[in-house]
C-alpha cells in the first residue's frame, strides 16, 4: 500500500523539486499539488491524501490557517510542515506543531536542484516510513476483530486454574522471575538518593511532548534539566522561548561555559551538541560543541547522556520521549549501568515510538509511562521517592 501525498507550495520550482523527490521514494505516490492554501484544502477534500506537505507562507491562506481549517473539519490527513530556516520560520513551525502537524522539514539551503533533491530525500524518507508504519498500525487496530470478554472468575464457564500451556510457561519463567525480583529489591536498596540532573532526549513530536511535560513540573524541582531535541539551528531558540512562557521553571537555550542552575531547563542549540563538564566543587558546566553528528543527529541524545554517565555517574534521572530511530539508547546503557533511573514514554502517547521502543527493547528502562504521567514521576523521584 503506497503513501498518498499532496504537495502544497507556492513556488513552482520548489514544488517540482519536492514532487520529484517524493516520487523517487519507495511506496510513495504523489497524487496532486496545490499552489496556495485554498487549493490545498480543496484537494485534501477531493483526493483524501495520507500526507500533506505544507508550505507555511503561501498566498490567500497560509499554512497556519490551513491547519486550523483541517482541524475544524476533523480531517485525518497527516501534515509535514516545510519551513524556511529562519527565525520567523522557526516560530511558525512551532505554532504549526501546536496545531497538529505531524513533523517538519526545512527548505534546503543548496545551490542546485540535485543537491536540493538529495537533502530533501534524506529528510523525507525516514518521515515517510515512520508515517506509513503509523498508518498501518492504525488500520490494523481499526480493523481488529472484537474478542469476547472472558467470564469473570467464579462464574459459570470460567477457567479454574491455569491451562497446561500457561502452567508450563509460568513454571519455566518462575526461577527467572524470582531472580528478577531479588535483583529489583537489591537495586532499590543500593540505588542512589535524589538525582542531581534530569536528562531528556526527544525527536519527532518533541515540541508538543515538551509543551505537555514541562509546564507540569514545579517551580522548586531543585535540580537542572538538560534537553536534547532534534532540531536545526534557530528553531531551538524559538522552542526555548515558547516553553519559558508556559513553564514555572525557567527554560533557555544552552550556552557554552555556563553552570547549570537548579529549576532551569537548558535546550541543546539546534545543529550543535550539548555535553557536561565538571567544574569547581562539582559544578555541572555546559559545553556546546561542533563535534561530528552521532546517529545522523546533531545535537545527539547519546552525546549528552554519555557525558553525564562519565562525569556524574549514578546522579541522573533520564527520560526518553517520542522520536524516530534509536538515539539515546547507548547513552542510557551507560547511565543504567551506574544506577540511574530511566523513564520511557509509552507507545500510545508517542507520535513515533522509535526512540522509546529501542530503549525498552535494550532493557535499560525502569518505567514506561504515558506522557501525562511523566512529570509527576520526575517530581516524585527528585523529591526522594523510590520506585
Amino acid at each position: 500500500m503506497k503513501l498518498k501525498v499532496l504537495v502544497a507550495d507556492d513556488s513552482v520550482i520548489f514544488r517540482r523539486v519536492l514532487v520529484e523527490t517524493l516520487a523517487s521514494l519507495p511506496d510513495v505516490e504523489v497524487i496532486g499539488t496545490a499552489a496556495n492554501g485554498k487549493q490545498a484544502l480543496q484537494r485534501v477534500r477531493e483526493l483524501e491524501p495520507d500526507l500533506l506537505t505544507l508550505d507555511m507562507e503561501m498566498p490567500e491562506m497560509d499554512g497556519l490557517a490551513v491547519l486550523d481549517a483541517l482541524r475544524q473539519s476533523q480531517s485525518k490527513v497527516s501534515v509535514i510542515v516545510v519551513s524556511a530556516l529562519t527565525r520567523q520560520g522557526g516560530h511558525l513551525t512551532l505554532r504549526a506543531l501546536e496545531k497538529g502537524a505531524f513533523d517538519f522539514i526545512t527548505k534546503p539551503d543548496t545551490s542546485g536542484a540535485e543537491q536540493s533533491r538529495e537533502a530533501l530525500r534524506q529528510e523525507l524518507a525516514p518521515r515517510a516510513r515512520a508515517l506509513a508504519s503509523r498508518l498501518e498500525i492504525r488500520n490494523i487496530l481499526r480493523n481488529k476483530p472484537q474478542v469476547a470478554a472472558s467470564p469473570a472468575p467464579g462464574k459459570e464457564g470460567a477457567v479454574r486454574g491455569p491451562s497446561p500451556l500457561a502452567s508450563g510457561r509460568s513454571n519455566a519463567a518462575a526461577p527467572r522471575a524470582a531472580l528478577d525480583g531479588i535483583a529489583g529489591r537489591m537495586n532499590r536498596l543500593t540505588s542512589p538518593g535524589r538525582p542531581e540532573l534530569v536528562l531528556i532526549g526527544v525527536s519527532t513530536g518533541g515540541p508538543n511532548a515538551l509543551a505537555n511535560l514541562m509546564p507540569a513540573l514545579p517551580r522548586d524541582l531543585g535540580i537542572p534539566i538538560l534537553i536534547v531535541q532534534h532540531m536545526p539551528p534557530i528553531f531551538t531558540q524559538s522552542l526555548a522561548e515558547s516553553l519559558d512562557g508556559k513553564c514555572a521553571i525557567r527554560v533557555r537555550e544552552a550556552t557554552t561555559g555556563e553552570t547549570a542552575q537548579p529549576d532551569t531547563a537548558y535546550i541543546a542549540p539546534g545543529g550543535r551538541h550539548l555535553r557536561l563538564q565538571s567544574g569547581p566543587n562539582g559544578a555541572k558546566v555546559l559545553q556546546v560543541t561542533d563535534d561530528p553528528p552521532e546517529n545522523n543527529c546533531r545535537p545527539a541524545v547519546d552525546y549528552l547522556f554519555r557525558s553525564a554517565a562519565n562525569l556524574f555517574p549514578g546522579r541522573s534521572l533520564a527520560v526518553i520521549l517520542t522520536g524516530m530511530g534509536s538515539d539515546g539508547t547507548l547513552g542510557l546503557r551507560l547511565l543504567k549501568r551506574q544506577g540511574s533511573y530511566v523513564i520511557a514514554q509509552d507507545e500510545a502517547s508517542c507520535v513515533i515510538f522509535g526512540m522509546p521502543r529501542a530503549a525498552i527493547e535494550a532493557g535499560v528502562v525502569d518505567a514506561v509511562l504515558p506522557l501525562d504521567a511523566i512529570a509527576a514521576r520526575i517530581t516524585q523521584i527528585c523529591r526522594g521517592a523510590k520506585f
